[in-house]
């Protein structure tokens, strides 16, 4: 029997969207990427509560970026009936993430608080935390968000937590990606034992991994723009085309997180669910 889809959720990371005529690293088109993902979202068929935006939504912080961005995801999330979540990284412009996501007033405080949320997706707590360090690209939690994020959890949620932020709160053996984590993860983790996090979202890194923070799995979700290769030859970094997205399930049982390649490729077959299904029972019943 397969266990309930309770919810299904869409992680969309580092999109490093720029001004319209503007390419990333002079050959990436991110909005026509973000575009493409978005089309493919529509036009599933499938439910999605949710679209949670996981930081370096800009490339450049500016503000004409931030509304393409949301010119694009709103009427998509709106049609699909699916909330949406902001998250700062650290290539995201501060007042300009506040004025132009979040329509905050402009002002000092758009441009020094941290932007922490929490949003309700039918039982599910999902909190975005802000692990940006003003003028820097590693990841760094104050002291007071500590506290805040500690208050949120003191209950727990009907379907439990999960907790978003854009720098990855583990340890790397590639240097690029261990320079530019989250410095204090250990009073994260502090925080987070006992609580009801059931995972943990993250980005920054352009490339996929998964492990563990006080027992709580922990993704890194595929990046939009493009990829850097984990595996380029020792003392070389390659950053690489490629773009994908997280689909992320809560089930009764579990929360289950799926890359999903959105790089241009090649179709080997296309079956029914049932057809699938019945070809899988039948190599199980060794018909097949």
């Amino acid at each position: 029997m397969n266990p309930a889809n309770v919810l299904t959720l869409v992680q969309l990371t580092d999109t490093h969207l720029r001004a319209n005529g503007e390419r990333v690293l002079d050959a990436v088109d991110t909005h026509a990427v973000l575009l493409h993902v978005l089309d493919k979202l529509r036009a599933g068929g499938r439910r999605i509560d949710a679209l949670i935006l996981s930081g370096d939504l800009a490339d450049t912080g500016a503000p004409e970026a931030y509304r393409r961005l949301r010119a694009a995801v709103e009427p998509v999330a709106a049609e699909l009936g699916a909330q949406v979540l902001y998250v700062l990284g650290n290539h995201d412009e501060r007042a300009a993430f506040g004025v132009e996501l979040l329509g905050r007033e402009p002002g000092p405080a758009a441009a020094t608080a941290p932007y922490d949320q929490v949003l309700e997706v039918a039982g599910l707590r999902v909190i975005g935390l802000d692990s940006t360090a003003p003028g820097q690209h590693h990841g760094h939690l104050e002291g007071s968000q500590l506290d805040w994020l500690a208050a949120q959890l003191r209950g727990p949620a009907p379907l439990g937590s999960l907790l978003v932020l854009h720098h990855p709160p583990l340890p790397s053996a590639v240097p690029a990606a261990e320079f530019l984590k989250l410095r204090n993860a250990d009073r994260l983790a502090e925080v987070l034992t006992g609580t009801d996090v059931r995972m943990i979202l993250c980005g920054h890194n352009h490339m996929t991994a998964a492990s563990a923070l006080a027992g709580i799995p922990v993704w890194v979700g595929p990046a939009l723009a493009y990829r850097i290769d984990a595996m380029s030859p020792a003392g070389r970094q390659y950053g690489i085309a490629g773009s994908g997205f997280t689909r992320i399930d809560v089930l009764d049982t579990a929360i289950v997180a799926t890359a999903v390649e959105t790089t241009p490729t090649t179709r080997l077959y296309d079956k029914s669910d049932t057809e699938v299904q019945e070809r899988l029972q039948a190599l199980a019943a060794g018909k097949g």
